[in-house]
This record gives C-alpha cells, structure tokens and sequence, in this order.
C-alpha cells in the first residue's frame, strides 16, 4: 500500500488510521500531485480556495476504489486538515473493508487526556460522548470506559496538583530471564555466560546514575513521591543485587514523601522468597505477578518458562511476605487463547482478590518475534475484543472499576491496555505517567526521562537502549543528567 500526499503534510496520522485496516502491512510513501495509475494507494490532497480549502481521499485497495471529499474553511490549519483528511480516509477504507474500530479514527496513545479536556470545559458524560462521536467516531461503550476511567483519577490528579516540586522515579532492569514472543521491549535475555558478565558493572553503573541524578534532583529542591522498578523483570536480579540498589536508592534520595513503592516481579519463575523480604524490607509495598494466562498451553506458545501452578505459588508468597498491594497482568489475544480459556484466566485471578488486573491487548510491534513468524493474519483475527469485553463484565461485577488506560501501535482490533482496580489500590505512577502530569525521572538503561514544567511543556531525555551501550557509553549518560538542571533552570 502506497500513501502518497499532495498539498498536504499529515504522514503521521493517515498512517496510524490506515494501519487500523491493515496493522501488518508496511507502507511505502510518496508527495506528488498526480494520482497513482495502479496497485493499492491512498491519495491524499488539499487545495486551498479563496473561499474554501477542499479536500480529498481517494483509495485503490484490493480492486475496489473509493473517493470520500470535504470542505472547510480557507483559514483551516494543518491540524484541522489532518484530522478530516483522517475521517475521510476511515470512511473509505471502512466502506472497502467493512471493518470499523471502537475508537474510530482516535488512535493516540493516552485517549484519556481526551475526556479530561473536555471535562474541563465543563460538558457531562453524554455531552463528551456526542463530542467523541461526531468528531472522532468513538462508540458509546469506549466513551463510557474513558470517562470511567477519568472520573476514578480526578481526586488524585487533584490531590497532586495539591502537592509540592515531586517526580516519579523509574529505576529500569533491563534484563529477562527469556524473551516472550510477543516482546518488543528493549530487554536482554539473562541467559549465557556474556550476558550475565554485563549485570555486574550495569549494578555499579546504575548506582553511580542514582547518585548522580540523587544530586540534581536535591539541588532542584525535587523530591520523589513514587517509586517504580521495571524492565524487563527486575526479580531477574539475586536478592543481594536487589538490595544494593534498594539501599543506594534510599541512601540518595528522600524517600520520606513517597506515596507508592513499586517492583514488577513480573515472570512467577524468577520470583523467591528472599528476593521478595528483601524487596519488602527496603520500601517496596507494591509487586506485579504477571501470569499473562492461566493456560499452560498458551504460556508454551509464546515462550514462557513459567506454569500457572509456578504463578499461584509466587502469588501465596508475595502475600505471605505481606505487600500491601498485587497487580497481575494478563493478554487478551495471545495465539492460541481462546475466550473460554481467556475467561478461565480472569476467573482465576477474581477469585485471588489481587489489588488490581492490568488487561493488555496484544500488540504486534515490528522487533516482536510473533511480527516474524507463522500466519499474522490469524494473530490479527483473534478473538481480543471480545475478551477484553468479557473481562470488562467479570471485573465490574468482581467490584474493580477502570482507573488508568493506554493504547500501542499494532494492537490487535485497535483495542487498548487498562488497568482495573479495587479502591484503595490505584497506582499513582501509572496514572501520573499515562496523563503526562508529572516528570518521570528514569535511571538505567531502555529508560527515558520525560520532564514537565508548571505550564504543561515536555521534554524527553533518552537514554542508551541496550546494557552493553549504556555500560560502554557511562560517561555520555551521566552528563545527559545534567539536562534535568538546564530544563528547570530554563524555565524559571
């Protein structure tokens, strides 16, 4: 399929909705004024008159052609042309296709923010929804999940905003025991002698990186209010490797003030009691246990080493160790699953009573080996909208209610990513992060630092994406820090 564009600029856009009709397909791309004489092609075009701008989508797919045309006003921006230029083409594709999507053309990562602007303006629920329909053709039953979701994080988006010069710091683990097929998660397999000689100095490293972000953050008069361990699993790490960087943590930085202490145990199969009294002695009081699917069968499909028996029995632990709070994550769409398995697997963990359930749909990025291997139609074909469904009623009735939310490139039937949640246990982080409220400062390699100012600017500082880079390349990553201290000092 070729995008080709012509007095118009919105590449970025007309691709993630084509992408919603065909998520496996690359795309090639072209700015040119004259329509394409063959194959499949979306031809794209604004002309600006002295009484109009006009617009036009014309698509060639799988010997059908449709044209979809508007027109708005001569002083019409890019952003504005952009988005009906989007609508245009979903009804084209829509009408070639017979495909439609929940979400409509709304394919932003954080469809939230949406609704929180628009409940900043003071419209109620079914005003947003008419809003979210018209413009962005999102059905009723995602304009509820939205503003559900909105609603159970008001009080803490306003408690926040209540609170002084905080951040949320993300301490990365890059490292896996095994890669999952479905992964495109910048990870390292710890397997094989080579990889296991980097953990070392990536430890010392990495503490070194604290120290010195420890220092920046203080003379900014900032301090952390959440507390967040990801990767990767950082139970891939021994209970003494844990604890070293607990304690330099908490011998750096103050972490008085800190609401919310996070460690994603994540793999059952890297999970023992001492890693988990250690984490527990040291200030976490939040772990994730992600079986990802009670079915042995599946859990083989997709590379797990982990058993739903191996799962249960780390979960009997981490409550025997007594956090105050357990995530478990779970994927609607894995091959092989079905919705009675799927089903199965939410009953499951119902029936442990976790502080909250994250439902990913499964996304099929380009570096994912699933993205590879074997038929990615039939991936694309699964039955994920109708187990999120499923979950969706089973954890209402169950007493959880939405509370964060967020949408990936390639998800399957362009569903989304949510967590649910018990009262009580909602996680800060995920929800500072996913609303881009707060600066999210990060250590560790495959980690990105996004810093906020008070009038709502962000910038990003990346860092190095693979362990062997960011032990080579120490040096460059400690004088990135000091791009924390000239952001805030530029914006005084």
């Amino acid at each position: 399929m070729k995008l080709c564009y012509s007095g118009c600029a919105c590449k970025y856009e007309t691709e993630a909705v084509m992408k919603l009709f065909l998520p496996a397909q690359k795309f090639g791309f072209a700015y040119e004024e004259a329509l394409p004489r063959e194959g499949d092609f979306a031809f794209f075009r604004r002309r600006v008159t002295g009484r109009h701008t006009l617009l036009w989508v014309i698509v060639s797919y799988d010997g059908g052609r449709r044209r979809a045309a508007s027109r708005l006003s001569p002083e019409a921006d890019e952003k504005e042309c952009g988005e009906e230029l989007c609508r245009l083409l979903y009804k084209a594709m829509s009408a070639l296709t017979g495909i439609t999507s929940e979400w409509g053309v709304l394919t932003g990562v954080r469809p939230v923010k949406q609704v929180h602007r628009l409940m900043a303006q003071g419209l109620g629920r079914d005003e947003i929804a008419e809003r979210l329909a018209e413009r962005y053709f999102v059905s009723w039953k995602k304009s509820r999940l939205a503003c559900d979701t909105a609603a159970a994080q008001k009080p803490m988006l306003e408690a926040l905003a209540k609170r002084g010069n905080t951040f949320g710091l993300y301490v990365s683990v890059p490292f896996c025991p095994t890669r999952c097929s479905y992964c495109s998660f910048i990870s390292q397999s710890a397997q094989g002698a080579a990889v296991k000689k980097l953990i070392p100095p990536y430890i010392e490293n990495l503490c070194e990186e604290i120290r010195r972000t420890a220092g920046i953050t203080e003379a900014l008069g900032m301090k952390p209010d959440t507390v967040y361990f990801g990767g990767g699993t950082p139970t891939t790490f021994t209970a003494a490797q844990l604890t070293r960087i607990m304690e330099t943590l908490a011998k750096c930085f103050d972490l008085s003030g800190v609401l919310e202490y996070t460690v994603e145990a994540g793999r059952p199969d890297t999970i023992t009691e001492e890693k988990l009294a250690a984490i527990k002695a040291h200030g976490c009081d939040r772990v994730s246990i992600n079986p990802q699917t009670l079915n042995d069968d599946v859990l083989r499909e997709i590379g797990r080493a982990h058993t739903t028996e191996q799962f249960f029995e780390s979960y009997a632990l981490a409550e025997k160790v007594g956090f105050r709070s357990i995530n478990c994550d779970v994927i609607a769409g894995l091959p092989t699953d079905t919705a009675e398995s799927f089903a199965r697997t939410i009953d499951g963990l119902t029936a442990l009573s976790p502080g909250s359930i994250t439902v990913h749909t499964l996304s099929i990025k380009r570096s994912a080996r699933l993205n590879s291997e074997g038929d990615k139609r039939a991936v694309m074909r699964s039955p994920a909208g109708e187990m999120t469904d499923l979950a969706a009623d089973k954890l209402r009735v169950g007493g959880y209610h939405p509370y964060y939310m967020y949408r990936q490139k390639n998800m399957v039937e362009n569903l989304e990513n949510i967590g649910w949640v018990r009262d009580g246990h909602e996680s800060l982080y995920n929800i500072y992060i996913m609303e881009e409220v707060q600066p999210i400062i990060a250590v560790g390699a495959a980690a990105s630092t996004k810093l906020i100012d008070r009038k709502g600017r962000l910038e990003r500082i990346f860092g190095y994406k693979y362990p062997h880079d960011y032990n080579e390349h120490f040096d460059t990553v400690l004088k990135r820090k000091d791009e924390i201290r000239d952001f805030y000092a530029e914006k005084k």
